[in-house]
């Protein structure tokens, strides 16, 4: 397609990948009770500790709306996952053959449960993380968090574990499309295992160390499991390809000999 056509392409899966996670945002809003409760309970845990000198505060007239929105933007996007990871896949490989559609379902039967097993992940490193960076501050000192800080440092950081868990979906199912071969996808082990440590250092605090590492360690896991996938498809691909060969030959051959 022209230059144009692709942003068209693009514009249009964008404006579906909107709808549905408007819609989502919609039913997610009547949810956000449910995820405040879960979202406050390492601060509960804090203030039995600490003899309930930790509280969220909320400094704006507006902050609990806002807050409520965002919550409801995160939920949107994790309900609709399905639609903008379906939606994304096609802009990506755009006029898939017949015999090609497979991947489709392969991509997504893989994609959405790691990209909601992210976003569980992070969640469930997120109470350590508060633990940890709450034992700075001086035991008879009062911890004040900001609740629109506080909960935007939880939702992102699950929103951006459960995306970068789908990003060896997208090598091997590149792979499968004869995009990328298997051999330059482990080409770059070196640049992947760093990229997974930046953000494993950037999404958690410089003082956790242990939430960093089980952070990087699935993100290394699944980008060597995406390479094994992508050069066991390599091999297979091959024999089929000399096999296709030898059949062709043997029927020029034949050809010939009448």
């Amino acid at each position: 397609m022209r230059l144009v056509e692709h942003l068209i392409e693009f514009r249009n899966r964008l404006i579906i990948s909107a709808i549905a996670i408007a819609i989502g945002m919609v039913a997610g809003f009547f949810l956000t009770d449910i995820v405040l409760d879960l979202i406050r309970r390492p601060i509960e845990t804090l203030q039995e500790t600490r003899e309930g000198r930790v509280s969220i505060n909320f400094g704006n007239v507006t902050t609990g709306f806002d807050l409520r929105l965002q919550i409801a933007l995160t939920l949107g996007i994790v309900v609709s996952s399905p639609v903008w990871l379906y939606q994304t896949w096609m802009f990506l490989m755009p006029g898939l053959k017949k015999g090609e559609r497979r991947y489709i379902i392969g991509f997504l039967g893989a994609a959405i449960p790691l990209f909601l097993g992210g976003v569980a992940l992070g969640f469930i490193l997120m109470p350590r993380m508060i633990e940890v960076m709450a034992m700075f501050v001086p035991e008879k000192d009062t911890v004040f968090y900001d609740a629109k800080t506080y909960y935007s440092f939880v939702l992102t950081l699950c929103l951006a574990v459960g995306v970068a868990f789908v990003v060896p979906v997208i090598l091997v199912m590149l792979n499968f499309a004869g995009i990328l071969a298997g051999k330059t996808i482990l080409g770059g082990w070196r640049w992947a295992i760093l990229i997974a440590a930046l953000f494993g250092g950037i999404s958690t605090p410089a003082a956790d160390v242990l939430s960093m590492v089980l952070l990087m360690l699935p993100m290394i896991a699944l980008y060597f499991a995406a390479v094994g996938i992508a050069l066991l498809h390599d091999k297979r691909q091959a024999k089929r390809d000399a096999k296709l060969r030898e059949n062709l030959l043997g029927s020029s051959e034949m050809s010939r000999g009448d």
